[in-house]
């Protein structure tokens, strides 16, 4: 599966996506937890939100084929 990642996400992934092998089912908190794992500089940002389908998802949110998945990190501004 494609995921998207932008902003400082994009930068620590070294690309705007990266694929990911996941099972239909997975939960969008298992998916944060196996792209830490493969990404360990995310776990320097404060919090990073999954989106699927261009609404954020919930960590109970399960991941089916097809989705659209992006990696949004936090926002700063004023």
């Amino acid at each position: 599966m494609r995921i998207l990642a932008f902003g400082i996400a994009k930068e620590i992934l070294g690309s705007g996506s990266i694929d990911m092998v996941i099972d239909d089912g997975t939960t969008v908190d298992a998916l944060k937890v196996s792209i830490a794992e493969q990404y360990p500089n995310l776990k320097k940002l404060s919090s990073f939100m999954i989106a699927v389908n261009n609404e954020y998802a919930s960590g109970g949110h399960a991941i089916v084929n097809g989705d659209e998945i992006a990696i949004i990190p936090p926002v700063s501004g004023g």
